[in-house]
């Protein structure tokens, strides 16, 4: 039986989505946490400084820089944004000296870019960060407040806050979003603070109320966190994988590529890794001063197709080797997939030999891509083929649908997953991808 059909049987037994018809396909975007953090001194540092000109300056980065036509559509606010005090009526309100057109002129600069906004709130007494939060007595009025200023996605954290108030509290966020009128993501960083897995977190109440949340703790600007987080959902991917689908996500956080932490090849493996989980993309990075290494990353339109597949399967680790090569897998529309090959290794490329016959892919003869070398091949699922995998590094492959008697055709180009069009391959067989 082929490997899709086996896990697609599990994946199918799923939860119900949130019903207001947003984020089909994993949102993405631009997130300021990670980066920018709390910083709120404008005069010591006034372009990085948390204030509607950061925000507004991204927006013009995703609209000028060919990143909202690949998807990048979301420039969320985080935590520190708004007045230590709610206004005479009891409403949350941004710090008029950092935001000084308030939130709605965020929005409309947004929305005249074809972008759209997102927000922080927290499900507490406070926020992480010592603003106010948003405690039961408050929910509706500041999800009418949201609606009011033109938002388009919350992120609901969790701080200063209990289990009961979290357990009442992310459900009626959920409802009084809705009864807005106005479409608005929903974020909850509820399971976080419940370790994560059931017991205690009920993965298909999540579906039913949430379009993502936060499962375990923030990244930071290293590998080390990338390999955490990274390990943490494929460790527990039977548990946390079938939740996933259109609609409602696994969230493992934001994409750091382009920051300090990491090297060209870990930000591959994480831009890789997050495809295959289905996970958000959301980068927290400085876009004005990216590097083009960086750029070409995370504007892969292979590696976007694929995490934007509309199935919205959540893929898995299907190997861990003594060697330090771990493969991943990820079935996706019209029975494609992706593999990822990952070297936890620190040493040198290691040249791992397989077949996909031997990563249980039916008998046939499957047109073979590999993403970030543009190496193309056709393969019988019994030839053996090897791949050259950097340190710390990744190399991912698209897999056409498999064909037995299927004439290729030599010298045509691949576009594609949801870009892709699976007639179009070279007919040469390398003996690796590089």
């Amino acid at each position: 039986m082929h490997l899709a059909v086996a896990f697609l049987a599990s994946a199918l037994v799923c939860t119900l989505a949130l019903d207001n018809g947003l984020m089909r396909t994993p949102p993405m975007g631009w997130l300021a946490w990670e980066r920018y953090r709390c910083d709120i001194d404008c005069e010591l540092d006034p372009k990085n400084c948390i204030s509607e000109n950061l925000f507004m300056d991204m927006a013009d980065r995703l609209s000028e820089d060919g990143w909202r036509e690949l998807g990048y559509v979301y420039v969320n606010i985080d935590d520190c944004w708004a007045s230590m005090d709610r206004d005479k009526q009891g409403r949350l309100q941004a710090d008029p000296k950092r935001f000084p057109g308030g939130i709605p002129k965020l929005a409309r600069y947004m929305h005249d870019r074809g972008l759209k906004l997102g927000i922080y709130g927290d499900m507490g007494t406070h926020t992480c960060g010592g603003y106010p939060g948003t405690t039961l007595d408050k929910i509706e009025t500041d999800a009418q407040t949201f609606a009011e200023w033109g938002v388009d996605m919350l992120k609901l954290d969790g701080c200063y806050s209990n289990a009961t108030e979290q357990a009442e509290g992310y459900p009626r966020m959920s409802k009084a979003l809705n009864a807005t009128g106005r479409p608005i993501g929903y974020s909850c960083s509820w399971p976080a603070y419940q370790g994560g897995l059931p017991p205690k977190v009920n993965y298909t109440q999540l579906g039913e109320i949430c379009n993502l949340w936060r499962n375990y703790g923030d990244i930071q600007d290293s590998w080390d966190s990338v390999l955490s987080i990274s390990d943490w959902f494929y460790k527990n991917q039977d548990v946390v994988g079938p939740a996933a689908g259109p609609g409602r996500w696994n969230d493992p956080d934001m994409l750091i590529i382009g920051d300090f932490g990491l090297s060209m090849d870990q930000s591959r493996s994480q831009m890789a890794l997050w495809a295959i989980m289905a996970a958000p993309l959301f980068m927290s990075n400085d876009l004005r001063t990216i590097s083009s290494g960086a750029r070409a990353i995370l504007q892969n339109k292979m590696v976007i197709g694929i995490s934007q597949d509309p199935m919205g399967v959540q893929g898995k680790r299907l190997l861990m080797k003594k060697s330090g090569i771990d493969v991943y897998w990820r079935p996706l529309s019209e029975n494609t997939s992706a593999l990822v090959f990952f070297s936890r290794r620190n040493d040198m490329p290691y040249r791992y030999q397989t077949s996909l016959g031997k990563l249980n892919y039916t008998a046939g003869t499957y047109k073979v891509f590999s993403v970030f070398t543009e190496k193309v091949a056709t393969l019988k699922d019994t030839s053996d083929f090897v791949v050259s995998v950097n340190p710390t590094g990744v190399v991912l492959l698209y897999v056409s649908a498999p064909a037995k008697h299927r004439q290729f055709h030599a010298n045509a180009k691949l576009h594609g997953p949801a870009y892709f069009r699976h007639d179009d391959l070279d007919n040469a067989i390398p003996p690796s991808f590089l």
